[in-house]
């Protein structure tokens, strides 16, 4: 199964037990740091704990009733999969880059102004919550959105073409504005220009 198809089962809860693990998981760390005042690396530690003392005991049993031993080769990760997942990051990051890119180099401001408000606003929540806590809303938003909007797609998408056609209205009112205020500037520096030959 490619991580695709598996990262889109979560997101869209086909997978509902991967789920529930997930935001258990993440609902109980966000809970130990931010409630108990624990510290990521202490509980990174017990969780390495718990797992070494788990494996410990699985292969105790396994020789105190005389089976096999466990097969581990399963565990290796295949150059397949690091190649891909390597792959898959760097494409990301490059998409990333040429999405700045035109961004920056955009000749319709509204799109700039949109992503640089965007940006301030996200320094302005992440200059009031530390970064689990956003780490956690991600989450939590990551598994809970794509699921309303397949839910309520019909209904997303007609408010989504209300607020695109009234943003397109104000884009047309603010660019007959600006055209107004550069022709009045143009015809004042123009002006001047006939006064200073004038002289």
């Amino acid at each position: 199964m490619c991580m695709v198809d598996f990262g889109s089962d979560i997101i869209l809860w086909r997978r509902k037990v991967v789920n529930i693990v997930i935001l258990a998981v993440a609902t109980a760390t966000w809970i130990a740091i931010e409630m108990y005042q624990y510290n990521l690396i202490t509980l990174i530690s017990w969780a390495a704990i718990a797992l070494v003392v788990s494996c410990f005991l699985w292969g105790n049993m396994h020789r105190f009733f005389k089976r096999e031993a466990p097969d581990l080769s399963e565990l290796e990760i295949k150059e397949e999969t690091a190649i891909e997942n390597a792959r898959l990051l760097k494409q990301r990051a490059e998409e990333v880059i040429r999405l700045m890119l035109q961004v920056s180099g955009e000749r319709e401001w509204f799109v700039f102004a949109g992503v640089v408000t965007c940006l301030y606003l996200v320094s302005v929540v992440a200059a009031h919550l530390d970064f689990l806590t956003i780490c956690y809303i991600g989450i939590v938003g990551g598994l809970t959105i794509p699921v309303i909007y397949v839910k309520k797609e019909e209904k997303i998408r007609e408010i989504g073409e209300k607020l695109r056609m009234k943003t397109q209205r104000l884009q047309a009112i603010m660019e007959g504005e600006l055209r107004k205020i550069k022709s009045r500037m143009a015809g004042k520096r123009g002006q001047e220009i006939k006064d200073k030959k004038e002289e």
